[in-house]
């Protein structure tokens, strides 16, 4: 059964060997994994992947072999409505013209959407290809893979093709911004540096030339004076959004990411995935079980803190507006609410989006983020912007 699993492990250049493979088989069999993909994930991850690096290889292998399997346990539970993997085999992928695009009705509600959803997985019984009603493949449904529709639920693809899911039902894994990555320009240092408040504070730990003089003087010996050194005093907080659109820019991140470790002492990181809910990361390996909830970092760091959130802002409009409208969990809260709340909480906010600055009008989610933000808070990821955001964060 898994002798595919295995067989692409090795194409992908994974050093897995066949002590490794009855290993995970041994487990299977004993149902270490419980009966469960995320158990059985963790499981072949154990018993195959000997080092850390190859553990983002590794999650993509998995990915491609048994994606589609894990999509609905969020909002159905974790027994109910299991989806035949055969439905969601890629068998034929359609491409459709524009003036066939234009045909196809989108359903234009979320509840709509989530409702209809349910009520096909109940009443569905068979796998289907190019229809335009049923879960499956090739076609203009609003739910499956490899097909068309203005919005819908995407099951059991591999990425997006025209950016019109207003959900995804395949658990990804991302990684993790380079800190280390070595900059090919020092402008974006040049730019960090105007956010710089500085203080004497901590240890003793520089000569006071000025006071060893003057008390040398006054007391008629030599007297030695030290003081604390300068350092930059602000305070950083910075949210990264990783994974989907933002693939195309992790360059951009990592230089900024990068920079911005180097300037700033006192900075704090974490991950989010499109929009911030109610939890953030700091490990996307781990992101799946290992959160942190915003709650406790709207308490732990005060409100002197200067917030960074950097992402694309591109997403579907019910990821901001709408309860359950994360492509990645059930949120009982819009993202609206917490991004609210981050206003209210630290009165230094920007919003740093690598997409370039025409593009902003035609994207809605970037518009309504703006209006809760502020208009003047959103800034490019150029130099002349991001001189332009490190000035509103030092008013």
């Amino acid at each position: 059964m898994f002798q595919t699993f295995f067989k692409e492990l090795r194409a992908a250049k994974l050093p897995v060997t066949i002590r490794e493979y009855l290993t995970l088989l041994e487990g299977v069999d004993k149902n270490v994994a419980n009966d469960s993909l995320d158990g059985f994930y963790y499981l072949a991850r154990t018993a195959l992947v000997k080092d850390e690096r190859d553990l983002d290889k590794f999650d993509q292998v998995f990915s491609h072999v048994f994606r589609g399997l894990d999509y609905l346990s969020d909002i159905f539970g974790q027994d109910e409505h299991e989806i035949p993997a055969d439905w969601l085999r890629k068998m034929a992928e359609q491409h459709l013209t524009p003036e066939e695009m234009a045909e196809i009705e989108a359903l234009g509600d979320f509840d709509k959407i989530m409702e209809a959803l349910k009520e096909r997985l109940e009443n569905q019984d068979k796998r289907h290809e190019g229809g335009n009603k049923n879960i499956g493949t090739a076609g203009k449904s609003p739910f499956g893979a490899y097909g068309y529709n203005p919005e819908g639920v995407r099951i059991g693809q591999k990425e997006g093709r025209h950016g019109k899911a207003v959900k995804v039902w395949d658990k990804r894994q991302f990684k993790n911004l380079d800190g280390d990555r070595e900059i090919g320009t020092r402008n974006i240092k040049v730019a960090l540096r105007r956010l710089r408040k500085f203080a004497r504070e901590g240890a003793v730990e520089e000569l006071d030339l000025d006071g060893t003089i003057r008390g040398t003087a006054k007391q008629g010996w030599l007297d030695i004076k030290m003081r604390p050194e300068r350092r930059n005093a602000v305070k950083v907080l910075t949210f990264f959004d990783i994974g989907g659109s933002m693939d195309a820019h992790v360059k951009q991140a990592e230089e900024l990411f990068s920079a911005a470790r180097s300037e700033f002492k006192r900075l704090e990181y974490f991950y989010f995935h499109n929009c911030i809910y109610e939890h953030v990361w700091k490990d996307n390996i781990r992101r799946m079980r290992e959160v942190t909830p915003t709650w406790d970092i709207l308490h732990k760091f005060a409100s002197d803190y200067r917030v960074v959130i950097v992402g694309d802002a591109a997403m579907s409009p019910y990821e901001v507006a709408m309860r359950g409208g994360s492509v990645e969990h059930w949120n009982e809260e819009p993202g609206a609410v917490w991004l609210q709340r981050l206003v209210e909480v630290y009165p230094h906010l920007i919003w740093i989006n690598p997409t370039e600055e025409k593009y902003w009008q035609y994207s809605q989610s970037t518009k309504m983020i703006q209006d809760i933000i502020g208009q003047d808070r959103m800034f490019p990821m150029t130099l002349s912007g991001l001189e332009s955001a490190m000035k509103e964060l030092a008013r």
